[in-house]
Protein backbone atom coordinates (compact mmCIF):
# COMPACT_ATOMS: atom_id res chain seq x y z
CA UNK A 1 0.00 0.00 0.00
CA UNK A 2 1.28 3.55 -1.13
CA UNK A 3 1.75 6.45 1.67
CA UNK A 4 -1.26 8.43 1.69
CA UNK A 5 -0.34 11.91 -0.92
CA UNK A 6 2.96 9.86 -2.18
CA UNK A 7 3.03 11.17 -5.98
CA UNK A 8 2.56 8.01 -8.28
CA UNK A 9 5.47 6.90 -9.79
CA UNK A 10 5.58 6.00 -13.67
CA UNK A 11 5.91 2.58 -14.39
CA UNK A 12 9.65 2.45 -15.82
CA UNK A 13 9.80 2.54 -19.73
CA UNK A 14 10.58 -0.83 -21.49
CA UNK A 15 13.74 -1.04 -23.99
CA UNK A 16 12.84 -2.78 -27.73
CA UNK A 17 14.10 -5.75 -28.08
CA UNK A 18 17.68 -5.16 -30.13
CA UNK A 19 16.81 -6.71 -33.17
CA UNK A 20 13.46 -4.94 -33.58
CA UNK A 21 12.93 -3.97 -37.37
CA UNK A 22 15.82 -5.60 -38.23
CA UNK A 23 15.59 -8.13 -41.02
CA UNK A 24 17.86 -10.86 -40.39
CA UNK A 25 18.44 -13.38 -43.29
CA UNK A 26 20.21 -16.82 -42.34
CA UNK A 27 21.42 -19.42 -44.77
CA UNK A 28 20.94 -22.90 -44.35
CA UNK A 29 18.57 -22.15 -41.28
CA UNK A 30 15.98 -25.55 -41.72
CA UNK A 31 17.95 -27.42 -39.50
CA UNK A 32 20.60 -27.27 -36.67
CA UNK A 33 22.56 -24.52 -35.77
CA UNK A 34 20.89 -22.47 -38.56
CA UNK A 35 17.46 -22.71 -36.42
CA UNK A 36 18.97 -22.37 -33.48
CA UNK A 37 20.49 -19.15 -35.00
CA UNK A 38 17.19 -18.04 -36.20
CA UNK A 39 15.34 -18.59 -33.15
CA UNK A 40 18.00 -16.40 -31.09
CA UNK A 41 17.67 -13.82 -33.51
CA UNK A 42 13.86 -13.93 -33.72
CA UNK A 43 14.00 -14.00 -29.58
CA UNK A 44 16.05 -10.07 -29.77
CA UNK A 45 13.21 -8.44 -32.24
CA UNK A 46 14.19 -9.56 -35.69
CA UNK A 47 12.28 -10.55 -38.59
CA UNK A 48 13.78 -13.79 -40.00
CA UNK A 49 14.07 -15.40 -43.26
CA UNK A 50 14.95 -18.96 -43.26
CA UNK A 51 16.79 -19.50 -46.59
CA UNK A 52 17.12 -23.43 -47.74
CA UNK A 53 18.19 -25.15 -50.45
CA UNK A 54 16.49 -28.42 -50.44
CA UNK A 55 14.63 -29.46 -46.69
CA UNK A 56 11.55 -27.35 -47.13
CA UNK A 57 10.22 -29.07 -44.39
CA UNK A 58 12.65 -28.38 -41.55
CA UNK A 59 12.97 -24.76 -43.41
CA UNK A 60 9.14 -24.47 -43.03
CA UNK A 61 8.81 -25.79 -39.47
CA UNK A 62 11.93 -23.37 -38.31
CA UNK A 63 9.95 -20.04 -40.17
CA UNK A 64 6.93 -20.96 -38.33
CA UNK A 65 8.57 -21.38 -34.86
CA UNK A 66 9.89 -17.69 -35.41
CA UNK A 67 7.66 -15.62 -37.34
CA UNK A 68 9.29 -15.21 -40.29
CA UNK A 69 9.22 -17.05 -43.46
CA UNK A 70 11.32 -19.49 -45.43
CA UNK A 71 12.54 -19.19 -49.31
CA UNK A 72 14.25 -21.97 -51.15
CA UNK A 73 17.42 -20.64 -52.84
CA UNK A 74 20.69 -22.42 -53.71
CA UNK A 75 22.99 -19.86 -52.88
CA UNK A 76 25.96 -21.33 -54.70
CA UNK A 77 24.63 -19.27 -58.19
CA UNK A 78 24.67 -15.40 -57.57
CA UNK A 79 21.64 -14.82 -59.77
CA UNK A 80 19.20 -16.88 -57.37
CA UNK A 81 20.81 -14.92 -54.70
CA UNK A 82 20.16 -11.80 -56.08
CA UNK A 83 16.94 -12.66 -57.25
CA UNK A 84 16.27 -13.63 -53.48
CA UNK A 85 17.44 -10.35 -51.57
CA UNK A 86 15.85 -8.30 -54.14
CA UNK A 87 12.38 -10.11 -53.36
CA UNK A 88 13.32 -9.75 -49.47
CA UNK A 89 13.64 -6.13 -49.86
CA UNK A 90 16.28 -5.08 -47.26
CA UNK A 91 18.88 -7.63 -45.14
CA UNK A 92 20.31 -5.92 -42.17
CA UNK A 93 21.65 -9.14 -40.71
CA UNK A 94 23.17 -12.13 -42.37
CA UNK A 95 24.43 -14.91 -41.09
CA UNK A 96 26.05 -17.31 -43.70
CA UNK A 97 25.37 -20.56 -42.47
CA UNK A 98 25.39 -23.05 -45.58
CA UNK A 99 27.38 -25.35 -45.48
CA UNK A 100 28.10 -29.10 -46.09
CA UNK A 101 30.71 -32.28 -45.86
CA UNK A 102 31.95 -34.62 -48.31
CA UNK A 103 35.00 -36.06 -46.37
CA UNK A 104 37.64 -38.06 -47.70
CA UNK A 105 41.22 -38.46 -47.86
CA UNK A 106 42.88 -36.29 -50.73
CA UNK A 107 44.54 -39.44 -52.50
CA UNK A 108 40.60 -40.83 -52.67
CA UNK A 109 38.94 -37.44 -52.75
CA UNK A 110 36.68 -36.62 -56.20
CA UNK A 111 37.11 -33.55 -58.03
CA UNK A 112 33.41 -33.04 -57.65
CA UNK A 113 33.39 -33.64 -54.35
CA UNK A 114 36.08 -30.52 -53.97
CA UNK A 115 34.14 -28.29 -56.00
CA UNK A 116 30.73 -28.68 -54.65
CA UNK A 117 32.27 -28.13 -50.95
CA UNK A 118 33.97 -24.95 -52.05
CA UNK A 119 31.09 -23.87 -53.34
CA UNK A 120 28.78 -24.47 -50.70
CA UNK A 121 31.04 -23.56 -47.85
CA UNK A 122 32.70 -20.56 -49.34
CA UNK A 123 31.65 -18.90 -52.70
CA UNK A 124 27.83 -18.69 -51.23
CA UNK A 125 29.11 -16.86 -48.53
CA UNK A 126 30.57 -14.30 -51.66
CA UNK A 127 27.07 -14.43 -53.42
CA UNK A 128 25.32 -13.64 -50.76
CA UNK A 129 27.25 -11.23 -49.15
CA UNK A 130 27.62 -9.16 -52.31
CA UNK A 131 23.70 -9.05 -52.62
CA UNK A 132 23.16 -7.55 -49.25
CA UNK A 133 26.41 -5.00 -49.11
CA UNK A 134 24.91 -2.40 -51.41
CA UNK A 135 21.77 -2.52 -49.22
CA UNK A 136 23.75 -2.09 -45.71
CA UNK A 137 26.09 0.62 -47.15
CA UNK A 138 23.30 2.84 -47.88
CA UNK A 139 21.50 2.23 -44.74
CA UNK A 140 25.43 2.85 -42.97
CA UNK A 141 24.58 -0.06 -40.62
CA UNK A 142 24.66 -4.28 -40.74
CA UNK A 143 25.66 -7.31 -39.55
CA UNK A 144 27.56 -10.10 -41.41
CA UNK A 145 28.35 -13.81 -39.74
CA UNK A 146 29.85 -16.41 -41.26
CA UNK A 147 29.83 -19.45 -40.13
CA UNK A 148 33.44 -21.99 -40.20
CA UNK A 149 34.89 -23.93 -38.56
CA UNK A 150 37.62 -25.16 -35.66
CA UNK A 151 38.74 -27.47 -39.03
CA UNK A 152 39.72 -24.15 -40.91
CA UNK A 153 42.14 -23.16 -38.45
CA UNK A 154 43.36 -26.62 -37.07
CA UNK A 155 43.10 -28.24 -39.96
CA UNK A 156 41.55 -32.08 -40.25
CA UNK A 157 42.61 -35.21 -42.35
CA UNK A 158 39.94 -36.26 -44.49
CA UNK A 159 38.75 -33.12 -44.14
CA UNK A 160 40.93 -31.16 -46.83
CA UNK A 161 37.90 -29.55 -49.08
CA UNK A 162 36.33 -28.31 -45.86
CA UNK A 163 39.21 -27.43 -43.83
CA UNK A 164 40.04 -25.00 -47.04
CA UNK A 165 36.65 -23.57 -47.41
CA UNK A 166 36.17 -22.89 -43.83
CA UNK A 167 40.01 -21.25 -43.76
CA UNK A 168 38.96 -19.21 -46.86
CA UNK A 169 35.97 -18.02 -45.08
CA UNK A 170 38.26 -16.43 -42.11
CA UNK A 171 40.01 -14.69 -44.83
CA UNK A 172 37.08 -13.59 -46.61
CA UNK A 173 35.96 -12.37 -43.32
CA UNK A 174 38.83 -9.97 -42.28
CA UNK A 175 38.42 -8.51 -45.66
CA UNK A 176 35.12 -7.69 -46.07
CA UNK A 177 35.69 -5.78 -42.18
CA UNK A 178 38.26 -3.99 -43.49
CA UNK A 179 36.30 -3.23 -46.42
CA UNK A 180 33.02 -1.70 -45.10
CA UNK A 181 34.09 -1.14 -41.46
CA UNK A 182 33.46 2.41 -42.04
CA UNK A 183 29.87 2.53 -42.47
CA UNK A 184 28.93 0.85 -39.28
CA UNK A 185 28.54 -2.22 -40.67
CA UNK A 186 30.73 -5.53 -39.01
CA UNK A 187 31.59 -8.99 -40.44
CA UNK A 188 32.72 -11.73 -37.93
CA UNK A 189 32.79 -15.77 -37.89
CA UNK A 190 32.19 -18.02 -35.24
CA UNK A 191 33.97 -21.33 -35.36
CA UNK A 192 32.42 -24.39 -34.02
CA UNK A 193 33.79 -27.54 -32.94
CA UNK A 194 32.28 -30.55 -32.11
CA UNK A 195 28.41 -29.86 -32.26
CA UNK A 196 25.80 -32.33 -32.02
CA UNK A 197 23.57 -31.60 -35.40
CA UNK A 198 21.93 -33.55 -38.26
CA UNK A 199 24.85 -32.89 -40.18
CA UNK A 200 27.14 -34.13 -37.74
CA UNK A 201 25.22 -36.97 -36.77
CA UNK A 202 25.79 -38.39 -40.32
CA UNK A 203 29.19 -38.33 -41.08
CA UNK A 204 30.78 -38.78 -37.48
CA UNK A 205 30.79 -42.64 -35.88
CA UNK A 206 30.12 -42.88 -32.24
CA UNK A 207 34.08 -43.45 -31.82
CA UNK A 208 35.20 -40.40 -33.05
CA UNK A 209 32.22 -38.01 -30.96
CA UNK A 210 33.58 -39.76 -27.92
CA UNK A 211 37.08 -39.07 -28.48
CA UNK A 212 36.44 -35.24 -29.35
CA UNK A 213 34.44 -35.06 -26.32
CA UNK A 214 37.69 -36.42 -24.27
CA UNK A 215 39.93 -33.99 -26.13
CA UNK A 216 37.29 -31.06 -25.24
CA UNK A 217 38.40 -29.51 -22.43
CA UNK A 218 34.51 -28.48 -20.95
CA UNK A 219 34.12 -32.52 -21.36
CA UNK A 220 31.16 -32.72 -23.75
CA UNK A 221 29.79 -31.85 -27.02
CA UNK A 222 28.59 -28.32 -28.03
CA UNK A 223 24.72 -27.72 -28.88
CA UNK A 224 23.24 -25.59 -31.65
CA UNK A 225 21.73 -23.22 -29.19
CA UNK A 226 25.75 -22.71 -27.68
CA UNK A 227 26.99 -21.49 -31.22
CA UNK A 228 23.88 -19.58 -32.24
CA UNK A 229 24.08 -17.61 -29.11
CA UNK A 230 27.78 -16.43 -30.23
CA UNK A 231 26.29 -15.43 -33.60
CA UNK A 232 23.18 -12.84 -31.57
CA UNK A 233 25.90 -11.92 -29.13
CA UNK A 234 27.88 -10.69 -32.63
CA UNK A 235 24.58 -9.22 -33.86
CA UNK A 236 23.95 -7.24 -31.23
CA UNK A 237 25.14 -3.63 -30.23
CA UNK A 238 26.85 -4.96 -27.52
CA UNK A 239 29.62 -6.22 -30.25
CA UNK A 240 29.28 -2.96 -32.05
CA UNK A 241 33.06 -2.65 -31.78
CA UNK A 242 34.22 -6.14 -32.70
CA UNK A 243 34.57 -6.51 -36.77
CA UNK A 244 37.07 -9.04 -38.52
CA UNK A 245 37.42 -11.08 -35.43
CA UNK A 246 36.65 -15.27 -35.25
CA UNK A 247 34.82 -16.45 -32.31
CA UNK A 248 35.81 -20.06 -31.17
CA UNK A 249 33.42 -21.86 -29.64
CA UNK A 250 34.53 -25.38 -29.07
CA UNK A 251 34.94 -25.67 -25.15
CA UNK A 252 38.62 -25.84 -25.90
CA UNK A 253 39.17 -28.24 -28.16
CA UNK A 254 41.01 -26.48 -30.21
CA UNK A 255 43.94 -25.10 -27.61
Amino acid sequence: MGVAGEASRPAAATAPPPLEGRTALVTGGGKGIGRATAIALAEMGASVVVAYRSDSGAAEETAHQVGGSAVQCDVTYGEAVQAMVKAIGKVDVLVNNAGAVRDNLLLRMKEADWDYILQTDLTSAFHTTKAVMSGMLRARWGRIVNMTSVVGITGNPGQANYAAAKAGLIGFTKSIAKEIGSRSITCNAVAPGYVRTELTEASLTDEIVAELVKRTPLQREGSAEDVAAAVAFLCSPAAGFITGHVLVVDGGLSI
